[in-house]
């Protein structure tokens, strides 16, 4: 038995992955003030248990772990984030890829910044329920991995920007 799978930090890692998933999945049952209420509450959570992660020493396989999110799947959540969120969608940023700073503001999109975490998170989490250790643990380390080179800053993006847009609507707490 692989003992990283099974950790207390695993698990609530994989939990918050798949919770944040199911809220992405069914976007369009809420309204945009309960979704963006919901993220903001699991988005945090979620990089808790991502940053407190105790990372497995290695690969266990030598192929790269499987992709099951679709250009379809990525598509479709992208356009349903997109209508919910309507022309709060975009916003100002000024991260370019790879977490750099620039002096230049770009347009960034809370749908293409949650598609994007998305897609990593059902990977791995598709990966996990396969009930095969090597191919669970790759898919955990696989998805820390992209956490640090790239979806890690997406999610602090858009926790701000939907702050941004809760504090702009007067519904601070």
């Amino acid at each position: 038995m692989n003992s990283f799978i099974y950790q207390e930090s695993t698990i609530a890692f994989v939990t918050a992955a798949a919770q944040t998933c199911l809220l992405i999945e069914k976007a369009e049952e809420h309204s945009r003030e309960e979704w963006r209420e919901q993220m903001l509450r699991l988005l945090p959570v979620l990089y808790l248990r991502t940053r407190l992660l105790e990372m497995p020493e290695e690969r266990l396989l030598e192929e790269e772990p499987q992709r099951f999110v679709t250009e379809e799947d990525y598509n479709y959540t992208l356009l349903g984030i997109r209508n919910l969120m309507g022309s709060d969608d975009a916003y100002l940023d000024v991260f370019v890829d790879g977490g750099i700073y620039t002096d230049e503001v770009q347009t960034a999109y809370i749908s293409e910044g949650v598609a994007d975490i998305y897609q990593e998170l059902k990977d791995m989490a598709a990966a996990f329920q396969t009930g095969q250790e090597p191919i669970m643990n790759d898919a955990v380390l696989v998805c820390r991995e992209a956490f640090d080179e790239h979806w890690g800053q997406k999610l602090l993006a858009v926790m701000r920007a939907l702050h941004a847009i809760q504090k702009n609507d007067g519904l601070m707490d």
